[in-house]
């Protein structure tokens, strides 16, 4: 499976996003309301958000290559279904 495949790969992006969401709770913390402290909380929010879309995309990915367009023998039902997890997976996301 994908996930287990590549899972040092994908626990070191989790922890990079796990660091800025504490460095985001640290910068709230201690935020005096400056137009600096602000900036610096959104630029951290953006990247935050970049990172988790980038893990998103990874894994999606991931479950594509490996169940939806697969090589090995899959039932035509169990393709489907891949793709309907997909599916229901990317319209959470993009709520």
């Amino acid at each position: 499976m994908h996930t287990v495949r590549n899972r040092k790969k994908l626990l070191e992006r989790t922890r990079k996003i796990r660091g800025q969401i504490e460095g985001l709770e640290r910068l709230l913390e201690q935020s005096t309301g400056e137009g600096d402290d602000v900036s610096l909380i959104l630029q951290t929010v953006a990247s935050s958000r970049g990172a988790l879309n980038g893990l998103m995309c990874e894994l999606i990915e991931g479950h594509i290559r490996e169940h939806v367009r697969s090589d090995r023998e899959v039932s035509a039902r169990d393709r489907e279904q891949a793709v309907e997890d997909v599916v229901e997976v990317i319209k959470r996301y993009l709520k």
